[in-house]
């Protein structure tokens, strides 16, 4: 199975109201070339999930400019002035959840959890509207497991059959959000021929890789 496209046919699986996972943490590790490719796809009323909304000189803000976006899911968005005027316009379209929690959600999406208890945001807005429990005299607030339609990744090594080595911080989301979506696109800074990875470095297996785009030089 070739899994090598281009960045138009990949981000054509995504529809109108899918949720779609964006890796990255600020600048590192974020799909820019896909992103840009993104950029007036017409797939609207879209749920991102990303940890911060980028920057505004990014190409992910240029994503919530275009109005593509209707639904945030975050950790903060202080960096991004696109998504602090989504929120100013319609509060409820922002999700905040603690940063470990947010990641938690997606690894157990992922892995078939179905939520977990934390108590990380006991007694402060994070916990409204659910179910608290006391394990142990401490209490806990339940989290909900998070999947996406489709995932948008980066990884800086991607062998021919998916298998990415992602190096250092930029393993961030885009791990575990690659196991957590249905269809799973990385962003490849440097394709290599299948079995190139030690096996000891590959960071996602390529079974969760449905399409390779290689990014262009320049944007690496």
């Amino acid at each position: 199975m070739n899994k090598i496209t281009t960045a138009k046919e990949a981000l054509a699986h995504i529809k109108d109201g899918d949720t779609v996972m964006v890796g990255g943490f600020l600048q590192c590790g974020s799909p820019e070339y896909l992103l840009s490719q993104f950029v007036g796809h017409p797939a609207r009323n879209l749920t991102l999930v990303n940890n911060d909304m980028g920057v505004p000189t990014s190409s992910l803000g240029k994503v919530l400019e275009a109005g593509q976006v209707s639904d945030l899911i975050c950790t903060y968005i202080a960096q991004n002035e696109a998504a602090q005027k989504m929120y100013k316009a319609n509060p409820a379209c922002l999700h905040i959840n603690p940063q470990g929690t947010l990641t938690e959600r997606i690894r157990c999406g992922g892995f078939g959890i179905a939520a977990f208890y934390t108590p990380t945001g006991v007694g402060t807005v994070i916990e409204e509207g659910k179910e608290v429990r006391e394990f142990n005299g401490k209490l806990y607030v339940m989290e909900k497991a998070l999947r996406g339609n489709v995932a948008i990744i980066r990884a800086s090594v991607v062998d021919e059959f998916g298998n990415c080595y992602m190096k250092g911080s930029s393993k961030n989301y885009n791990a575990a959000m690659a196991t957590a979506c249905d269809y799973v696109i990385v962003e490849a800074d440097e394709l290599v021929p299948t079995g190139s990875i030690d096996p000891e470095l590959v960071t996602v297996s390529g079974i969760y890789i449905d399409a390779i785009v290689p990014a262009p030089k320049e944007e690496k």
